[in-house]
């Protein structure tokens, strides 16, 4: 079974961060390396590069969750610590995409699935997330086809 590249980035930077002593940063890679390993077992698959990114963007996802839960319980500390993982995680992810360039993804979509109302959401979004997936937050990208679409 040969891992995906992203997979043996990541495996190297955190023996990086060990050789730096770098604790932060060590303990975010490893998190991210077991939650690899548990979707490789539970699925019993060896997950390629894109499966990789898809598993690193639910990790910032839920990080920016718990930042505005610690925002709201006035948590500052574990407000820092979140966003220094999400810094971490978002190292091996794609660069973000720019509004002018998700606009024009999404206006790609629209007009390749024929899509004219809201009803066709759901096949606008199964187009645009494979481009999308690791490079935008999918809460935006719903909110900007949602007012294409109105």
């Amino acid at each position: 079974m040969a891992d995906s590249a992203l997979k043996q980035q990541l495996t190297e930077a955190m023996k990086e961060a060990m050789r730096a002593r770098d604790k932060a940063r060590l303990g975010t890679l490893r998190l991210a390396l077991s939650e690899i390993k548990r979707v490789e077992v539970d699925e019993r698959i060896d997950p390629d590069d894109a499966r990789v990114t898809a598993i690193l963007d639910k990790m910032v996802k839920q990080r920016r969750e718990s930042v505005r839960q610690y925002e709201l319980g006035g948590r500052q500390d574990l407000v820092d610590q979140e966003n220094q993982e999400i810094d971490v995680l978002q190292e091996f992810l794609p660069v973000a995409l720019t509004v002018e360039e998700l606009a024009d993804i999404i206006k790609t979509a629209i007009t390749a699935t024929g899509a004219e109302s809201i009803r066709d959401m759901g096949k606008v979004m199964g187009a645009v997330k494979p481009q999308v997936l690791g490079r935008a937050d999918m809460g935006v990208v719903s909110q900007q086809i949602k007012a294409l679409l109105d």
